[in-house]
């Protein structure tokens, strides 16, 4: 089969169960036009059992939609009536409950209605893959493989693909190339064991935890404490993880590695032993999130964990031991060293996790992948871990460690009395210092380091998501740099596009921020087609530098914060009216600051997972760099493209959505809000950002991008001011905003109606940009809003005052 590009027109997904809806869902997020399957309902309309699956993806959390309304976008069929329209379909992922031959049943039923190119993959999390294709005629074999999604589909960027001896290899490069660029999804091939890779690490390192947990006697709150962020894993740790994901599905995995790993050939088959806390909930009906109750359940406003000893549920809320968390801030080798180290439970408890885990994959990686790297970034995008297993090993020093795992294993205190393996100790692995390299990682079948696998969609990704240790290229040293200083970086690719790169942390824009922006601006007109602003990491701004506006207050007063909120907003001009298109490229938060930002830029293109808001009533000031202008510019271009002529019905929405510092909360939703417009793009993968916005730049350039002229615009007076003003005293009187809320949302109104003017008055940006900066000043002013700017600063979360 050749690998012409795979065109998927429409997908089915059968089964409307958890993970079936969600993926329905998703496919919707990314435009893909999707069959939800399921059962014939016993009673009622023979579509029950999707409709119902269907509107509950509204309600769900995290929301799997992009837009909650999008839910009707999901088609409803079910088995009885509507098999012969998989035929429309170019990929059918079945996703129904993990029985062997519930899976098998359904099919021998469809295999006649699927269209003669159609692939068909299935979703299980750990059934063997080549014994479902036994129930497949022969022809369909080549177009059937594993697709194994994680939960929630939306958001976790993992999917495993798993082959058969029988799957055509280029129907996993289509399938790899459409769930890369279409789905937005880190693709590892795994191979057909069970479990796969991710899960078979991560729930085998789940087990032994819960190990490790009994032998030290430590609470969950405080392993998740010492699990979570701090060892470089999921915020949620352990054992709020394993409610999230139920239990009742943790158990399932678990059941699948105690039913089908053989104990004579698995050295780790009894750790995989049902942990006895694991059974006693699953017994009670305590499954996690699910039923409100697992390891931990909620009471009221208090957080309750499952107490063992005593079978009940007790306050939670303790935290690891201080000392422990400065150890693992510590350079790995060092972190490493401690925590072999230790005398206290909490960090002998520590190592032996880490041990446990470079231990099992040593010993499996040449069983379950075909390099190191497939098991470092299933880790990654499966389990949320900052480095994979070999990763962390390899950067606190290969032999010492491998050492210390090997004494351990010697001295009867790991899991398992099964050895490292040779390569570990002996030949290009140990040279090497690791598993991986420039040439590749390890790959233990073939005896050789291997790079990654590349397809054309691959290229689209300039600076992939890579294992430490190998040559995959770095954004922050690539290219030509035009100027770095502290605060920016500006470099080109190609010679023909200027990039900005943010350098300050969380990538706040200072006033030096702002000079090198329009610095930048000068040199892209002078000797280059094109300004994209583009930072290699999370977020692309979360606004303006509150922490240096402060002191320049207490030093200058209020002159300082007008002098710099005009440069700011002669920045956002600049880069509005520059002789080159400029082009956002955004993922993550863009905030405050960072939300003007993006609004001033001739195109904006965002990732899927992109936050976008003016967000500066949180700390008691109003958007202050051109937000409040762009919303009331917005407005009158809406109304003059309309046959509607009331302006106030186009500035509503917008005002609203500012005053209550509503964040889109997916890329779609910030184009609801007016933050993107239809004509800037949604791009699904975040490592794809950066090529498709240094494209769309050219793109502008190439059909002779001029910047817009400067026009005045009609805004809605002091008619349109009391309007909105009457709506906020209502809310106020009613207890709904405060009175400081009153006061910022009021200062809002004055600036995007035009102040003081009669209806229809025609204004530029520089007369309400100079209402902005009265109102932004007077606010800095108050004594209140200075106490939301310390809260923010202090606590990271906003305070209503």
């Amino acid at each position: 089969m050749s690998a012409d590009p795979f065109l998927v027109r429409r997908v089915a997904v059968l089964g409307a169960g958890v993970m079936g809806a969600q993926i329905a869902a998703h496919l919707v997020n990314v435009r893909v036009p999707v069959i939800l399957f399921d059962l014939a309902a016993r009673e009622g309309p023979p579509n029950g059992i999707v409709d119902k699956a269907i509107e509950g993806l509204k309600k769900l959390k995290p929301a799997p939609l992009g837009l909650a309304e999008e839910a009707a976008l999901v088609e409803a069929a079910n088995y009885d009536q509507h098999l012969p329209r998989l035929g429309e379909c170019d990929l059918v992922i079945e996703a129904i409950a993990e029985r062997m031959d519930w899976k098998r049943e359904l099919y021998a039923r469809i295999a006649p209605h699927l269209a003669p190119q159609a692939i068909l993959a299935t979703n299980t999390s750990g059934l063997s893959i080549t014994g479902l294709s036994q129930a497949l005629p022969e022809p369909l074999r080549p177009r059937f493989c594993g697709m194994h999604f994680f939960n929630p589909p939306r958001y976790m960027q993992l999917v495993e693909l798993i082959a058969t001896r029988s799957t055509d290899p280029a129907i996993l490069d289509r399938l790899e190339t459409f769930a890369t660029r279409t789905l937005g999804k880190g693709v590892v091939r795994a191979k057909d064991s069970p479990n796969f890779i991710a899960n078979r690490v991560g729930i085998a390192g789940m087990l032994a935890t819960l190990r490790e947990v009994e032998r030290y006697g430590l609470g969950y709150d405080v392993v998740d404490d010492l699990t979570g962020r701090k060892l470089g894993r999921a915020s949620s740790g352990t054992f709020r993880t394993a409610d999230v994901v139920g239990l009742d599905t943790l158990m399932h995995v678990v059941r699948t590695m105690q039913e089908q790993l053989d104990p004579a050939l698995d050295p780790f088959h009894d750790s995989y032993a049902t942990p006895p806390v694991l059974q006693v909930l699953l017994d009670q009906g305590r499954l996690g999130q699910k039923t409100q109750a697992g390891f931990y359940r909620k009471a009221g406003r208090d957080i309750l964990r499952f107490d063992p000893a005593r079978g009940e549920y007790v306050p939670a809320g303790e935290k690891a031991d201080e000392v422990y968390a400065r150890m693992l801030k510590k350079p790995p080798a060092e972190r490493l060293a401690l925590l072999r180290h230790a005398k206290g439970p909490q960090g002998r408890f520590l190592w032996a996790v880490l041990r446990n885990s470079f231990h099992y994959a040593a010993v499996h990686l040449q069983g379950i992948a075909e390099t190191a790297a497939d098991v470092d970034l299933a880790m990654r995008w499966g389990f949320g871990m900052k480095q994979g297993p070999f990763e962390l090993w390899q950067e606190a020093g290969w032999l010492q460690v491998a050492h210390w795992v090997q004494e351990d294993i010697d001295a009867g205190r790991a899991l398992s009395g099964a050895p490292l393996p040779r390569w570990v100790f002996e030949g290009p692995v140990a040279d090497a210092g690791g598993v991986h390299t420039a040439q590749g990682s390890w790959n233990p079948a073939a005896g050789r380091f291997e790079p990654r696998r590349v397809l054309p969609v691959h290229q689209r990704q300039l600076f992939p998501e890579a294992v430490s240790g190998t040559a995959a290229p770095r954004p922050r040293s690539a290219g030509r740099t035009v100027h770095e200083d502290a605060g920016l970086r500006l470099w080109t690719l190609d010679d023909e596009v200027l990039i900005a790169s943010l350098k300050t942390k969380m990538h706040v824009i200072s006033p030096e921020v702002a000079e090198g922006l329009q610095r930048g601006i000068e040199w892209a007109e002078q000797d280059f087609q094109a300004l994209v602003l583009w930072s290699p990491d999370e977020p692309f701004s979360v606004g303006a530098d509150l922490q240096a506006m402060l002191p320049a207050y207490m030093a200058v007063g209020v002159a300082a914060i007008e002098d710099a909120q005009q440069h700011l907003q002669q920045t956002m001009l600049r880069m509005r009216y520059a002789a080159v298109p400029v082009v956002a490229a955004i993922r993550g938060m863009a905030l405050g600051g960072g939300c003007e930002l993006a609004l001033h830029c001739a195109r904006r293109v965002a990732a899927f997972e992109s936050y976008i808001g003016l967000v500066e009533v949180g700390v008691g000031l109003v958007p202050g760099a051109g937000g409040l202008t762009y919303i009331a510019r917005r407005a009158a271009e809406n109304q003059r493209s309309s046959t509607h002529k009331d302006l106030l019905a186009f500035l509503t929405e917008p005002f609203t959505a500012a005053a209550m510092a509503r964040v889109g909360t997916s890329a779609l939703e910030s184009r609801q809000l007016g933050y993107l417009l239809d004509s800037d793009v949604i791009v699904p993968h975040r490592d794809e950002l950066l090529w498709v916005a240094i494209r769309e730049a050219g793109a502008l350039h190439d059909a002779g991008w001029r910047p817009p002229l400067r026009r005045p615009f009609p805004v809605a007076g002091r008619n349109g001011k009391a309007t909105i003003q009457g709506q906020l005293l209502n809310m106020r009187d009613g207890g709904f905003i405060s009175v400081h809320d009153f006061r910022i949302a009021s200062a809002m109104a004055h600036v995007v109606t035009g102040g003081d003017v009669d209806a229809g008055t025609l204004v530029d940006e520089a007369y309400l940009m100079k209402l902005e900066r009265e109102a932004f000043c007077s606010l800095v002013e108050h004594p209140k809003t200075q106490e939301r700017i310390l809260a923010m600063l202090n606590t990271g979360k906003p305070l209503r005052n």
